[in-house]
């Protein structure tokens, strides 16, 4: 079923027009092109001698940037002389107010003898100003109030049970200005010089992007899969002067955030600042933004678990330690004491859409909702079809890596036919204990794997000039460069000695041609954070370097019966790949398109299986401002309108929503 699905979906794509119309040896318009030191950027370049030692220098130039960045990050110190506490000045500084009923003695023997600096003289923009600058909605505002005084040590927000520790939640859908409102609080952190009191994470590259801050991997320094923990000892000093600062954490996206993780990252605060481990999040005040109807985490179970619902698992066996962490961090999740709910949309400027989406989320959506969605099914008269502009450039959301690869495949295919060119396809190159692997068939299976299977190092990637593309391995967090960062290849640069035609892959056209060596890409990032001038390169130019990944797999399922190994024991193999960290963005899953604003899409509301995920639905609805900007793949059934959040969702968002009515209550002046 799963191989008909995936079938009929790219047939689906086929039928509405998305690769006709070829109009061979159309030039692409000349905005697509950008000047590389005043001389059009030639696509595909074999590799001299210069351009391998430019490359070596803006590796090094990126790393030492990067390491620059990273540093800032940690230790909060910025690097413009105007936004940081300077530690030395600031001992010296007039501290006006410092109202000792506020802050415990031991918090000062924390910061040596820095004294955390409170109101000085009033040349500091106010909270009002700030606000006002961001343009905060009510609801915006009053979260910003009770967080900015409760680091200015306002007593009203430092009352509770929590030793006047704030864990906080803002939970709002998609669209309701998450973002804006965490823009605006480090405007706060970093004009009144706390900016190193603060660390912005987020479970995934494109979220932590979005708001300038680091993925929770890799603040706490781990691999995503490596399964290996970060070793915890006591007095370890890089540790500890990492987070002696730090006093608030704003955590994004927290529908993605797991129990593992959020188990993890209390350990090493507790230990980090030497605190009892009773106290949640090592006493530092912790803020979760997010929407709990969104993505739940991959591998990890989501923050809303309720372990007082009956489990699958046979009763009376006791938990493992991987479920014992689980429970620790859903109790801290309990001890979440403010609440301030955003409900202005912000996004969405469509009324009626709005009401559809907002109907969606319940599972509530009535026939007319189901009538409004099938008005934008492609083939309706007020649609058209996918050669027509602007659909033929909108990404294709869709839910299978399978389908994604095969619809990016046929896109860079038609492109490549559209400008009268031959496809030109760069090759990851496998080894296997250090050795190249010769068994050809075994080499074509690797390389026909899924990019979800290989660590994310496509094993072939198509590449047609000013198509857009999308990072999959994190080059440069720091910098911007993570993965699915967007951007459009502008340039490969290889060894010319290894271009071959030689067949690899039945995928693409016997003119294909095969470049076995690349060297490095030019990939125009408009969103990268890179400050320092690359000689030679334009603004927004950055040279993708080479990545490695080690993945397993069992030959069982690569090689065919009659090569297969005779025992019946499992064979895995290690592989170690070395590829572009690159594929192409025609199409995306919708996984990946949460927590971005997308200007058009296309869209699939036909579910791979009797799937009951609410996010599956309602995420690739509201990535749009109106529901003009989005088109639907194919007809659907009513009845995914109606998929109803689950038992522990429902109940966490309630229990969430009481205790915003006590948050109003305490905090009345600012609602």
């Amino acid at each position: 079923t799963e191989d008909k699905y995936i079938e009929e979906t790219i047939e689906a794509v086929k039928n509405v027009g998305r690769f006709s119309h070829i109009n061979t040896h159309h030039q692409s318009s000349s905005n697509e092109s950008i000047n590389y030191v005043n001389q059009q950027l030639v696509p595909f370049v074999s590799a001299t001698p210069n351009l391998i030692r430019l490359n070596t220098k803006w590796q090094e130039q990126l790393k030492t940037e990067k390491e620059r960045v990273r540093k800032s990050l940690i230790t909060g110190n910025y690097g413009n002389a105007d936004d940081t506490l300077d530690l030395h000045a600031a001992k010296d500084a007039v501290v006006t107010v410092v109202n000792p009923n506020n802050y415990n003695k031991n918090n000062f023997e924390n910061y040596g003898s820095i004294l955390p600096v409170v109101s000085v003289a009033t040349n500091f923009p106010t909270q009002k100003s700030i606000a006002d600058e961001f343009t905060l909605n009510r609801e915006q505002r009053a979260a910003f109030m009770i967080i900015t005084s409760h680091l200015d040590g306002d007593s009203r927000c430092r009352t509770g049970d929590n030793n006047g520790q704030l864990i906080m939640c803002i939970p709002g859908c998609g669209g309701t200005g998450k973002s804006q409102l965490i823009r605006a609080l480090s405007k706060y952190f970093l004009v009144t010089k706390r900016m190193q009191m603060m660390r912005k994470l987020a479970p995934t590259g494109i979220a932590a992007a979005e708001i300038g801050g680091m993925t929770i991997h890799s603040f706490l320094g781990e691999q995503r899969n490596s399964g290996k923990p970060r070793t915890i000892k006591p007095g370890d000093l890089k540790l500890e002067k990492e987070w002696r600062l730090v006093e608030y954490l704003l955590i994004d996206e927290m529908s993605m955030v797991g129990l593992n993780l959020l188990a993890k990252l209390n350990r090493i605060i507790c230990s980090a600042k030497h605190v009892d481990p009773q106290v949640p999040f090592g006493g530092a005040n912790v803020i979760f933004f997010g929407d709990y109807l969104q993505y739940r985490p991959v591998y990890d179970a989501p923050l809303h678990t309720d372990f007082s619902l009956p489990s699958k698992k046979k009763s009376g066996k006791l938990p493992n330690e991987k479920e014992i962490q689980q429970r620790v961090a859903r109790s801290l999740i309990l001890q979440i004491n403010c609440v301030v709910k955003l409900t202005q949309q912000m996004r969405t400027e469509d009324p009626r859409y709005l009401q559809l989406l907002e109907r969606l989320r319940h599972g509530q959506c009535n026939y007319d909702d189901y009538e409004l969605l099938l008005t934008r099914v492609i083939g309706q008269p007020s649609v058209g079809y996918l050669h027509d502009s602007p659909w033929n450039k909108a990404p294709i959301l869709v839910f299978r890596n399978e389908v994604r690869t095969q619809l990016n495949n046929k896109a860079a295919i038609h492109k490549a036919a559209e400008m009268g060119q031959a496809p030109i396809v760069c090759v990851a190159q496998d080894t296997c204990k250090g050795k190249s692997i010769e068994d050809p068939t075994l080499v074509k299976k690797l390389l026909e794997l899924s990019d979800s299977k290989t660590e994310h190092l496509p094993g072939l990637l198509p590449l047609v000039p000013g198509m857009p593309v999308i990072l999959t391995q994190n080059v440069a967090i720091e910098l911007g460069l993570i993965n699915g960062m967007n951007g459009i290849f502008r340039q490969l640069v290889y060894e010319k000695d290894f271009v071959s035609t030689e067949i690899l892959s039945e995928t693409f056209p016997s003119n294909t041609q095969y470049i076995r060596k690349p060297s490095y890409a030019l990939v125009e990032i408009v969103k990268s954070k890179i400050e320092c001038n690359l000689e030679q390169l334009q603004t927004n130019l950055v040279p993708i370097p080479l990545m490695e990944q080690t993945f397993r797999i069992d030959i069982g399922d690569v090689l065919p019966k009659d090569k297969k190994p005779k025992s019946n024991r499992k064979a895995i193999l290690s592989i170690k790949r070395r590829a572009l960290p690159l594929v192409p963005a025609y199409s995306i899953t919708t996984h990946k398109s949460q927590g971005q604003t997308l200007n058009n899409v296309v869209i699939d509301l036909k579910l791979p299986n009797e799937n009951d995920d609410i996010a599956a639905i309602y995420v690739p609805l509201s990535r749009v401002k109106r529901l003009t900007d989005l088109v639907i793949l194919r007809h659907f059934d009513y009845k995914v309108l109606l998929i109803k959040p689950s038992k522990s969702q429902l109940a966490e968002i309630e229990r969430l929503d009481k205790l915003y009515s006590e948050t109003q209550k305490s905090f009345s002046e600012w609602f």
